[in-house]
């Protein structure tokens, strides 16, 4: 037996608190936890913005103490019975909104940016994906008209896989349903923003992700209909690495601009004010 045993226990100044990094999932660097944090979620190293919660959004956006919610009451419908091999969409949609604390994919009502009011409409991923639903489509059209009523421009943060398939052409319908009230809005000369984080697909980005007065998207952020690798299997090429990333589409005109997190907030204040004819 040796003279000296090693401690099986670290001391304490080698000791790593736990919780005291984030890891960035691109380029892998350790960030300060906190600094991520205050940071709202982008790597100081490479530029990766994070997803964030529909709340996380809203207080990044949001003057504090200003938003207001309406509409949190409207939750998923079952139109048609819908059970899979992994169950019932009913309890997929209770797991849904037990784990996230939202009655469905998407967070709707009134704030002040920089004390400007505006209506914002924020989706949140988490919740199914932020997969495009009647309940969500109904919120949507709702936040439209209520803009429509009050005179006040649409923001709307898009974060989606696509229309739910649970509810079959139900939520295909929303697309259309959705494009009617910002067509309104239109009309009215309402300005309608929509900003498109990652990531954004299917029905939604074919739907009203794309037709607002002004389009813009988050570095990096995912924005397509059909996935790459559909793609690729159906046209039998490879695509660019960059493909459907925000820069791809900015380069190729379907973009308007692309905004770091950290200055979207009085990039939008911008926007409001000149759109709304007052001086910035």
């Amino acid at each position: 037996m040796g003279w000296f045993k090693r401690s099986a226990r670290k001391t304490p100044q080698n000791e790593i608190p736990e919780g005291l990094f984030a890891v960035c999932p691109r380029c892998k660097a350790h960030i300060y936890k906190d600094e991520y944090e205050s940071a709202f979620k982008v790597c100081p190293k490479c530029n990766h913005h994070e997803r964030l919660t529909a709340a996380e959004r809203i207080e990044l956006i949001v003057d504090k103490g200003t938003f207001r919610e309406f509409n949190s009451e409207i939750k998923p419908n079952d139109p048609l019975d819908f059970k899979d091999a992994k169950g019932s969409y009913r309890q997929k949609a209770e797991d849904a909104i037990a784990k996230t604390g939202l009655n469905e994919a998407v967070v709707t009502g009134s704030g002040d940016i920089n004390g400007t009011r505006a209506v914002i409409a924020v989706m949140d991923f988490r919740f199914l994906g932020g997969s495009l639903a009647s309940a969500t489509g109904e919120k949507i059209l709702l936040a439209s008209e209520h803009a429509l009523r009050m005179k006040r421009a649409l923001l709307i943060f898009s974060a989606s896989g696509g229309a739910r398939m649970h509810e079959g052409i139900v939520s295909l319908m929303q697309m259309a349903k959705t494009c009617a009230g910002i067509a309104r809005l239109d009309r009215a000369g309402l300005p309608y923003i929509s900003i498109m984080t990652d990531p954004t697909y299917g029905g939604v980005s074919a739907s009203f992700a794309t037709v607002g007065d002004l389009n813009i998207a988050e570095p990096g952020a995912l924005i397509g209909f059909a996935g790459r690798r559909v793609i690729e299997q159906t046209i039998k090429e490879k695509l660019p690495d960059d493909f459907q990333t925000a820069e791809y589409l900015l380069e190729h005109g379907f973009l308007d601009s692309i905004v770091n997190r950290g200055e979207m907030k009085d990039y939008l204040h911008r926007v409001l004010q000149y759109s709304l004819g007052k001086k910035v």
